[in-house]
């Protein structure tokens, strides 16, 4: 045994053995404990850390004769905090920096509260390598946000279920992502976002359920078990740079979506697992009582501000982007990370700016909900340059118009502008709104044209969760229809909200089984649902697959009109008789007779072109949210009109492969329907 170093964080290997440290500011004194194996239910050796083994605020030693695959843990000693909680050395704890985790045969939540040793039932950090990602074999693709696609799914309910590509052995694991890579580089997208794959708790949900979506974090660094082939630990970090490589060779982007606001320790009467065990005030935001200060929703409140906590976050992403190779972050509740001592919003917020100052961060997509459950909302004026947020309300207000709500029709417009009225502070920055219909967190697309109301009982809380503000509708009979007018309207609903979505300005963002009709029998909350509700859709039907084949062209006809269709370069906002530069593209908008829009609550309808001076309209888009048909007036193409998109057409026809010429001066559009023009030029012999 020797002393040590203090960094780097964690377990590694050293020329001697392996060289471990921890962060714990207020301990007396730590134990390192050595376990022989996996699931051994006492330590073969314990390793005394007195006021020798520490720098500041780390602890550390060296200790030969262990190596890659040892199994460890920690006991720390300390004062108990103000409320009667903080050190626990009757709990085992596992590093914050493990990079794998052991001993989930055994492993019990419940032993990890009280007074009484769980030594028997931990879970163990287990050494690992942390050599660096091949980026020379498999480079990130680096796609630009003019022509990123986002496909939010779900690593474990993407790969299995009837009829999925991916053999028996493999499903529901990372590995098993890999065969699905050609149906989704098929599809058109760019960029994969896979909710949690940081190991989590999936018993930390009611008796009876599993926590499925993973937003319960027990490690910032180790890939979740559960995703993972074979028993050896150490492997799972291999398998997550075999699905990172697969993807890039691909063309392919992953982001991972991060919990970093909040951990599963909860409150103070939760377990002592790692986080609390080596810091409780260090890590949670808590008041002078010693209560937990709670804006996740989830029992505690991460104290992001804080340089050690920061530093633990910091390593927990150079460990994925740099070791793992992934391509970006989506951040859970992100604002939650801006919140300083007594949950204070701050302007400049340490964590974000580390992030934009890292180097190692500086190439990858960074992404945030804007949102946290202590209030805090920051959509445009989120407090970091880099980083992307959720436009929810382009989630509310398409599903408002589309709907046929009142009062919804500027929004609209707002929207498919690229929403000039939340940015205000300047033009919009590259990549800074993610737009959306559907996330893993609501209802599904299909979920969204079928139920007027969640329907959650089956997640055992009397259907209490889930939003109550859906913005959806039925149109006619909760659930599934065999009425034909209704699935007709359905389905032309389901084409105006991805056409809305795909046309309009900002980075699109899929929702995995979207494009198959996906339903989750009107369930808004599956987050305790590892079963057919919760997995994706193998097995569509011909009405499902003419979907999938719609939005596979609508992503083709995005791709080939990317520099018309532009999160980069929002085009101005001019009137008829406002002069443009030559060569200037601008926006103009119709109601059903040129260059008159109306505006007014009660209006259901909405025009609008694209311009260049001198060439004239380039693209012209009629919006009819209205129970009737309506008449548009079309403006003059001196190059003529091609048909695109009808969503009033039956499938197959509602975006055919090779534009149909429109010679007419007016366009009927049938109720509830959306129809796109394009000069014939820009769509000269391509094929969709």
């Amino acid at each position: 045994m020797h002393v040590g170093q203090p960094w780097p964080l964690g377990a590694s290997t050293t020329p001697r053995g392996v060289n471990f440290s921890v962060v714990a500011p207020l301990a007396t004194h730590i134990e390192l404990l050595l376990f022989a194996h996996a699931d051994a239910s006492e330590p073969e050796r314990v390793v005394e850390l007195d006021q020798s083994h520490r720098s500041g605020d780390h602890w550390h030693v060296e200790v030969e004769q262990v190596g890659i695959g040892s199994c460890y843990g920690y006991r720390v000693f300390g004062p108990l905090q103000p409320g009667g909680h903080g050190f626990n050395p009757s709990k085992v704890l596992l590093d914050p920096c493990a990079r794998a985790i052991a001993g989930w045969r055994g492993y019990e939540r419940g032993a990890a509260v009280g007074a009484t040793p769980n030594t028997a039932s931990c879970l163990k950090g287990v050494v690992t390598e942390r050599d660096r990602f091949d980026f020379t074999n498999a480079p990130r693709p680096r796609h630009s946000w003019q022509k990123s696609v986002i496909y939010e799914l779900h690593v474990g309910g993407f790969t299995q279920g009837e009829g999925c590509p991916v053999p028996a052995e493999r499903q529901g694991s990372l590995l098993g992502l890999i065969d699905t890579i050609p149906y989704l580089k098929k599809l058109g997208i760019t960029t994969l976002e896979l909710l949690p794959v940081m190991a989590f708790c999936p018993h930390d949900a009611p008796a009876g359920r599993q926590n499925y979506w993973g937003y319960s974090p027990l490690s910032w660094m180790a890939p979740h078990p559960g995703y993972l082939l074979g028993d050896n630990p150490c492997e799972g970090r291999q398998q997550m740079r075999q699905l990172v490589s697969a993807c890039h060779q691909a063309g392919l982007e992953v982001i991972v979506d991060v919990v970093y606001n909040h951990t599963t320790e909860g409150n103070q009467a939760g377990p002592t697992l790692s986080w609390r065990g080596f810091g409780d005030r260090l890590y949670y935001q808590q008041n002078a009582k010693g209560d937990y200060q709670d804006v996740s929703g989830c029992g505690n409140t991460i104290a992001a501000n804080r340089p050690l906590a920061r530093r633990l976050i910091m390593e927990s992403l150079r460990c994925w982007a740099t070791e793992l190779g992934v391509d970006g972050f989506r951040f859970d509740l992100g604002i939650a990370l801006s919140r300083g001592e007594d949950l204070t919003p701050l302007e400049n917020p340490p964590l974000f700016e580390a992030m934009e100052a890292d180097p190692d961060l500086s190439d990858l997509k960074l992404i945030s909900e804007p949102w946290d459950c202590g209030g805090l909302y920051k959509l445009a004026d989120f407090p970091a340059k880099r980083v992307s947020t959720w436009n929810g309300r382009f989630r509310d207000d398409t599903r408002r118009f589309w709907n046929g709500d009142e009062k919804s029709c500027w929004a609209m417009g707002q929207r498919l502008l690229g929403s000039p009225d939340l940015f205000t502070k300047g033009p919009v920055r590259p990549g800074q709104g993610i737009t959306f219909l559907t996330a893993h967190d609501g209802f599904t697309l299909a979920d969204l044209v079928s139920y007027s109301r969640k329907h959650n009982l089956a997640n055992g809380e009397d259907n209490r969760d889930g939003d109550n503000h859906n913005n959806s509708g039925n149109w006619g009979a909760e659930g599934p229809s065999c009425d034909p007018a209704i699935v007709a309207l359905r389905e032309r609903l389901l084409r105006n909200l991805l056409s809305s979505l795909l046309l309009a300005p900002g980075v699109p963002m899929l929702l995995m089984g979207d494009e198959v009709r996906r339903s989750q029998g009107g369930n808004n909350n599956t987050w305790c649902q590892n079963n057919p509700m919760g997995w994706m859709h193998w097995q569509p039907d011909a009405s499902d697959q003419a979907l999938h084949t719609f939005l596979q062209r609508l992503l083709g006809l995005r791709a080939h009109l990317a520099g018309l269709i532009n999160p980069e370069i929002p085009h101005p906002e001019r009137g008829a008789r406002q002069p443009a530069k030559a060569g200037e593209i601008w926006h103009q908008w119709h109601g059903v007779e040129i260059n008159q829009p109306d505006w007014a609550g009660w209006s259901h309808t909405l025009a609008w072109s694209l311009n260049q001076s001198p060439a004239g309209p380039l693209l012209w888009c009629g919006m009819n949210a209205y129970g009737k048909a309506v008449h548009f007036d079309l403006p003059v193409c001196p190059s003529g009109w091609v048909r695109v998109i009808d969503t009033a057409l039956p499938a197959g026809k509602d975006l055919p492969q090779e534009p149909i010429p429109w010679r007419a001066p007016s366009a009927p559009l049938q109720s509830r329907s959306m129809l796109l023009l394009v000069a014939a030029p820009l769509m000269q012999g391509v094929r969709l």
